[in-house]
């Protein structure tokens, strides 16, 4: 059993980030097409157009504000133009970065990035490109999340209300869409290695990785492969689903 994604265009944003550039190469390797997000780190979505090219697969570079509804509106015309058709694969990775502190010392203005950039990027890319994915009754749209949204620890106030506001439109929107082939999932990860923890050795964490019950940490690949996972038909009865990948760190009760 194999993920094919052959014949799909797959958008991710913030593909050039520690996670993205994974996720990308990841849906790229199982056949689809890819469209590289960036907003400001052209020379990284250029380093990863590269790599997609060189095992045959095709890549559009893209670059916009995912908080800004008029950008992601170009940036659905830029694919539209290139491709002829709009993706079947919308992977909502982008979110902004900023100083973590305690609710009473945090700035205000990281409330709202957290909420533009988790909650409003999810609205906009909804808006731009769900209507295509509905006139042709299929389509897979995944939103990174994160294990904070379950843990509320000190000094995560921004990060986990941006996430949650994240989960409840993709909750929402997975009863409203559904009914035309779409799935609608997110991907929780837990602290995850990437590349620059590999390049500086800060793979391992004693104090993290004994509150999980696997021992260690996730890796960037184990995230792109449930990323790839529910952008396949091997999840087509799949939606609305918060999904953990974090060792079992947190655990979804029922």
């Amino acid at each position: 059993m194999n993920i094919d994604l052959s014949g799909k265009i797959a958008l991710v944003t913030g593909a050039g980030g520690q996670l993205g550039r994974v996720m990308v190469r990841t849906l790229a390797e199982c056949g689809a097409k890819v469209v590289i997000h960036y907003r400001s780190s052209r020379e990284k979505a250029e380093e990863l157009k590269k790599e997609i090219q060189e095992i045959g697969r095709d890549a559009l570079i893209v670059q916009a504000d995912v908080t800004n509804f008029s950008s992601v509106l170009q940036m659905k015309d830029e694919v539209l133009a290139y491709y002829g058709e709009l993706p079947h694969i919308i992977v909502a990775n982008a979110v902004e970065q900023y100083i973590w502190t305690s609710v009473l010392e945090q700035s205000p203005s990281d409330y709202e990035s957290q909420f533009n950039s988790c909650v409003m990027q999810s609205v906009y890319l909804a808006k731009a490109f769900a209507p295509a994915m509905i006139e042709r009754k299929e389509g897979r749209i995944i939103g990174i999340n994160t294990e904070c949204s379950m843990q509320n620890f000190p000094s995560q106030s921004a990060y986990v209300a941006g996430k949650r506001g994240m989960d409840g439109v993709y909750r929402v929107l997975a009863k409203e869409i559904g009914e035309h082939g779409i799935t609608v999932n997110q991907v929780a990860p837990g602290w995850t290695v990437s590349d620059r923890d590999r390049e500086n050795g800060t793979e391992q964490s004693e104090a993290y990785e004994s509150s999980v019950p696997l021992k260690r940490r996730g890796t960037d690949q184990e995230i792109a492969n449930m990323v790839a996972f529910l952008a396949s038909d091997l999840a087509s009865f799949t939606t609305g689903a918060y999904i953990p990948v974090c060792g079992g760190n947190v655990m979804p009760s029922i």
